[in-house]
């Protein structure tokens, strides 16, 4: 395993564009995490409201809702880990990178781990960083504290994990298929913007007694965090996991891995 990750790290260390890319997502994701209350202020002092309500009344940050807002909004972002996985995956084949390593004898289901190696460190550093940003912002704008009050819904933390892996198990899969990285990042955005969305919308009208569209790959990752923010006008929301949607993305993220090895294992790369 850990000859596996030296591998990764010798292609990556000194590959610009993959730190470039990595060290904005963070950045950016940092920037918009932690400014929800001054844009809420900001909305505010023009005079906006939610139903009455207005904007800088809403506690986003507090105990323990922040868990459920900060991952829901978080997620948006995983996206942009997408591309890099599949930057990652398409330059194997496009320096000819995976063709050196199975001539230096590293067999194809060890390609696939390092590959996965990577994957599982992205979503570790990404739920740590979002599980920090969380104790910072929480600690500095809730108005109640403790640690029991703090761990209250806290297993969103690990379901964020879990998404976010998921989606780039999803990623990994889209750069096996296509080698062109152009190709296969417009594949990825547009399958996960556009074509599924626009899909299940589409299915969700004329068959709305069904619900099979909730079984679409990122429908079913989207949904393992529900939008949060309805409860602020009094409605009723989702703030709980269930096993159910939890073991679907499991089964997506197995299904993923295992497509992937397969197309790999189809691949002519020596």
């Amino acid at each position: 395993m850990t000859r596996l990750f030296y591998i990764e790290w010798l292609k990556l260390k000194h590959y610009r564009p993959f730190w470039i890319l990595l060290i904005l997502y963070f950045v950016i994701l940092g920037l918009i995490c932690s400014s929800v209350m001054l844009y809420l202020n900001f909305i505010s002092d023009r005079g906006a409201s939610f139903q009455g309500i207005s904007p800088d009344m809403i506690p986003f940050y507090d105990f323990a809702d922040i868990w459920q807002n900060l991952t829901y909004l978080a997620t948006f972002f995983k996206i942009f880990l997408g591309f890099i996985v599949v930057i990652s995956i398409c330059n194997e084949w496009n320096f000819r990178t995976i063709r050196q390593n199975i001539i230096d004898g590293l067999d194809k289901k060890e390609f696939l781990i390092s590959k996965l190696i990577i994957i599982l460190l992205l979503t570790f550093i990404n739920t740590v960083f979002i599980l920090l940003l969380g104790i910072v912002l929480g600690s500095l704008y809730s108005p109640v504290y403790g640690l029991d009050v703090m761990v209250q819904k806290i297993f969103f933390v690990p379901a964020y994990f879990l998404d976010v892996l998921a989606f780039l198990c999803f990623a990994l899969l889209v750069g096996m298929l296509i080698k062109k990285t152009g190709f296969a990042i417009v594949l990825l955005a547009f399958y996960t913007l556009f074509i599924e969305p626009i899909g299940v919308l589409i299915l969700s009208h004329f068959y709305a007694q069904y619900t099979f569209y909730e079984f679409f790959p990122i429908r079913a990752i989207n949904n393992l965090i529900s939008t949060p923010y309805p409860k602020y006008i009094f409605r009723e929301i989702k703030d709980y996991l269930v096993w159910h949607e939890l073991l679907l993305v499991v089964a997506y993220c197995t299904l993923f891995i295992f497509l992937s090895f397969r197309l790999l294992k189809s691949k002519d790369v020596a």
